[in-house]
């Protein structure tokens, strides 16, 4: 693996790099080696671990950025479970509006909720109060997105604990009013 994770000078994780972009940023005193792994790079003139983590020397600013409003991030916010029946799962759900297109119900994160295939078929066009059916939350603008894409289950160990902001609960992750 040649990925480094970048650690801001407040050990905030902001980004992940190659190896090579890393090695320079350590070479031009920009960053420190904060944890590397077993591998060594030798060379005639140089020896050195592979560093699996760094730090900046120095603060970079990052502006809270908005959630994009996606079939994608709806399904996120809602951990791919149906607001109407509880039931879990990845492929089958979709994106129901809880006061329909047809009636004027906008396309806004207050009025987007995951629904199973099921549920959204039985809720037709209507309202849920009409379908009488209960939503189990309501549904809310997230206020958090990560700005590292990492893929589950493929992360180096030393990385957990500075990757502690994505393990958020979606309650936190919604903005309470």
């Amino acid at each position: 693996m040649s990925e480094v994770l970048v650690l801001n000078f407040t050990y905030e994780a902001i980004n992940v790099t190659s190896f090579q972009r890393a090695v320079k940023m350590i070479f031009a005193g920009k960053a420190e080696i904060v944890h590397d792994r077993d591998r060594r790079i030798n060379t005639a003139n140089f020896a050195m671990r592979m560093p699996s983590i760094i730090r900046l020397l120095y603060y970079i600013r990052r502006p809270r950025q908005r959630v994009a409003l996606t079939k994608k991030n709806v399904l996120i916010r809602d951990d791919h479970t149906c607001q109407y029946c509880g039931k879990q799962g990845d492929r089958l759900m979709t994106v129901d509006h809880v006061v329909p297109k047809s009636r004027g119900g906008p396309s806004t994160w207050e009025n987007l909720v995951c629904a199973c295939m099921r549920c959204n078929n039985r809720k037709n066009d209507r309202t849920p109060t009409e379908a009488n059916m209960d939503l189990q939350r309501k549904p809310r603008q997230p206020k958090y997105i990560p700005w590292i894409q990492v893929k589950r289950n493929t992360l180096p160990d030393e990385w957990g604990k500075f990757l502690f902001l994505y393990n958020v609960s979606i309650e936190e992750r919604i903005e309470t009013a």
